[in-house]
């Protein structure tokens, strides 16, 4: 099968388009076909050696697939060959990665493409989208009622989030640049900020007297001692990005407010909270409610140059698409 993949960690360039034996599925997993793959920022970090985790070589790359099951192990209960499928955590603590003609993913790691959503928007949402559940509901605690806010809102997680919080009940405060503030407003926020402006946090506790509930930063930019600062009695601030930051740790502020700081990393998520943020994600993606803001598709043998891309800092709400052409040689 043809694949992108490294034989040693390193830059981008590291990643070589070529051929490797097709994998075979175990008693409890499938084989995908691959319609597409995406590149993450955590894909960077693995490839680079930043994040430490086995990586048996040669490695194919990449976390996300959507794509038809072409085999089922004997032990697969609920999944059949020819079924739409996409998963997001392959490519992680051994797991051979996704961006290939084919894949093998254990059956719970696997979820059903619902019927009409886009397979390309699908794949671009998985790990953002799961990202923004997990560090809303499962980190966050957030619940119906309470106040949230989202920096970085103009992104793909930021968006998820907004569109995730507000359908669950919360009020959404949206802290992105000016030129984002319709799409966040339209996803559902109450208000939308413009993360320029100097008397932010000022603004923030005029709309939120006493305080917000929980407080997510997906820009990185990690300002606990603001952070901390706007939070409620008992609020907590959830660290989802900014592998490099080294922010103070407002501890006294924490202190009196029964405040909480609780960090995470999807790829430590276990199977069973990856599978309750697909079922959200299935669901608002079927209802139309959930969607990335651009695709920019690139051919798999494209794998390294969307790595570069994505290292630069070339994103800026796109998703990096790899599609697996059977013209693509």
């Amino acid at each position: 099968m043809r694949a992108a993949y490294i034989e040693r960690l390193g830059a981008p360039e590291e990643i070589r388009y070529g051929h490797l034996p097709t994998p075979v599925p175990g008693p409890t997993d499938v084989l995908v076909r691959v319609e597409a793959s995406t590149v993450n920022a955590v894909d960077t970090f693995l490839r680079s050696g930043v994040y430490r985790t086995p990586v048996p070589f040669p490695f194919v790359v990449g976390r996300d697939l959507v794509g038809t099951v072409e085999q089922a192990g004997p032990g697969v209960t609920d999944l059949r060959p020819g079924d739409r499928v996409w998963c997001n955590s392959l490519g992680h603590e051994g797991r051979q990665g996704a961006a290939a003609d084919y894949a093998v993913a254990a059956q719970d790691r696997v979820y059903r493409l619902p019927p009409g959503v886009d397979p390309l928007e699908a794949v671009a949402l998985g790990h953002p989208a799961a990202t923004a559940y997990l560090g809303l509901f499962t980190h966050g605690g957030l619940s119906a009622g309470q106040d949230v806010l989202v920096l970085g809102a103009g992104g793909n997680v930021g968006g998820a989030m907004v569109a995730m919080a507000a359908e669950a009940g919360a009020r959404v405060i949206a802290v992105a640049s000016a030129a984002d503030a319709d799409h966040c407003l339209e996803l559902g926020a109450a208000h939308a900020l413009d993360y320029r402006a100097e008397d932010l946090y000022p603004r923030i506790a005029r709309l939120c007297p006493q305080g917000v509930d929980l407080h997510l930063d997906c820009s990185g930019r990690n300002d606990l001692e603001a952070a901390a600062r706007s939070l409620a009695w008992r609020g907590r601030i959830v660290l989802l990005a900014g592998v490099a930051t080294t922010p103070v740790l407002p501890a006294g502020t924490l202190y009196m407010k029964d405040g909480s700081i609780r960090g995470f990393a999807i790829s430590q998520a276990t199977t069973g909270e990856l599978a309750d943020a697909a079922r959200c994600i299935n669901r608002l993606t079927a209802a139309g409610r959930l969607r990335p803001r651009a695709l920019r598709r690139m051919a798999l043998s494209e794998a390294a140059k969307a790595h570069r891309a994505v290292e630069e800092g070339g994103q800026h709400g796109h998703r990096y698409v790899l599609t697996v052409d059977e013209t693509d040689e």
